[in-house]
C-alpha cells in the first residue's frame, strides 16, 4: 500500500500496530490493521525499504504514529545487496 493510502488509514484509526523490520541490510515497515498486515510500498508497488533505522522511524513518525515495534533478528548491518 502506498503512503497516501496508509496515511488515510492512520487518520481513521484503522492501524493497530506498526513494526519496523530489519531484514538483510535494510528495513521495511509492516502495519497491522484489524484484519491483515499491510506492507508499506512504493508508488511502483515494490516494498518500500530504508537503509537506516533512523530513516524508517522518521517515516513512521511522519505518518502520525508515535509507537512502533522493532524487529532486528534478521538484520545484518554489513550485508551486501545483490542487484536483481
Amino acid at each position: 500500500m502506498n503512503e497516501k493510502t496508509l496515511r488515510a488509514l492512520v487518520e481513521n484509526g484503522a492501524i493497530k500496530k506498526v513494526r519496523i523490520i530489519g531484514s538483510g541490510s535494510r528495513f521495511h515497515i509492516e502495519l497491522q490493521s484489524s484484519e491483515n498486515p499491510i506492507i508499506a510500498e512504493t508508488n511502483n508497488g515494490k516494498v518500500k525499504t530504508w537503509a537506516s533505522l533512523d530513516g524508517a522511524a522518521k517515516w513512521v513518525k511522519g505518518l502520525g504514529i508515535g509507537t512502533a515495534e522493532l524487529q532486528v533478528g534478521q538484520w545484518q548491518p554489513r550485508q551486501k545487496e545483490l542487484a536483481i
